[in-house]
């Protein structure tokens, strides 16, 4: 399928991630299949947790449907992208038979305003609920939007903090630069939730249009400061240094997802919105830094 200009990769960076993802997908696959035939063998037919000749299970943890089969194509918000990785890669070694397609991530705003204007998603997992809510009006849910995990602000500057950024107070001061998400994305919005709280104005060097691109240059050492998601630091390690400002915790991003209707693949569409939901799917998410929703 065709996907919108700003969601196209090279070629060659896409057979490289698919056969990365495919790798990792046959790896856990194979650890599950010996660990199910080691249960079978140690337990008898009828047992709790048992499988017998016809007791199946599906990736989404419930009893097995049809065999997921074909593509399905995700677009998350760009804060996800180590967590929905992983959760793809699990959720095809699930279902063998199915290719999950390169997440396109982005800004959410940016990801609602392409599936508006007719971008082939079958799920979107948004930021904030706010865009979930622009595709909702628009009438192309299959099924309401659900909560699946939250998320915080952090100060985040360069290894050795050289702009000795202690508190929010320090992004106002002239002679350093700062970056933040343009206002109409969700760490944006977040952002300036946080900031009038404190009755702070800042004056930002740049507007990213999503939480990576500020991440980067912070990461390139272009900038002294930003405000990223807690996860955010928590996957850049050590090439970043962060703080969790005053009020943090009062400024929540709540993130939904969602079956778009109109979906190519449907079925595949709602087993994985149902993954993400599961304890499995949880635990992923917990393990990257999310809370719960």
């Amino acid at each position: 399928m065709t996907a919108p200009s700003t969601a196209i990769v090279a070629s060659t960076a896409t057979a490289s991630a698919r056969l990365r993802r495919t790798t990792a997908a046959l790896a856990l696959l194979t650890a599950a299949s010996l660990l199910g035939a080691c249960s079978a063998q140690s337990q008898p037919d009828g047992a709790p947790g048992a499988t017998g000749s016809t007791g199946t299970t599906s990736g989404t943890g419930a009893a097995a449907g049809p065999e997921l089969t074909g593509e399905l194509t995700v677009y998350a918000a760009a804060s996800l992208t180590a967590a929905f990785d992983d959760l793809a890669t699990r959720f095809e070694a699930l279902n063998p038979a199915l290719d999950v397609q390169p997440i396109v991530y982005d800004g959410s705003s940016t990801l609602a305003t392409q599936i508006v204007e007719g971008a082939p998603a079958d799920v979107f997992a948004s930021a904030d609920e706010k865009n979930m809510t622009v595709v909702s009006d628009a009438g192309l849910l299959a099924d309401p939007a659900q909560l699946f995990a939250s998320n915080t602000l952090v100060i985040a500057f360069p290894p050795g903090n050289p702009g000795g950024v202690t508190g929010l107070d320090d992004l106002t001061k002239a002679d350093l630069s700062v970056v933040l998400c343009a206002a109409e994305v969700p760490c944006g919005a977040a952002s300036q939730r946080l900031l009038a709280a404190a009755g702070l104005t800042v004056t930002p060097a740049s507007e990213e249009q999503n939480v990576t691109a500020v991440l980067t240059k912070i990461k390139a050492d272009e900038a002294d400061a930003g405000l990223v998601y807690a996860t955010d630091v928590a996957a850049a390690g050590a090439s970043v240094e962060w703080i969790v400002p005053a009020g943090a915790a009062d400024v929540v991003n709540h993130y939904p997802v969602a079956t778009l209707a109109g979906a190519g693949n449907p079925t595949a569409a709602a087993a994985f919105v149902t993954y993400v939901l599961s304890a499995d799917g949880q635990a992923v998410l917990a393990g990257y830094g999310f809370s719960a929703p």
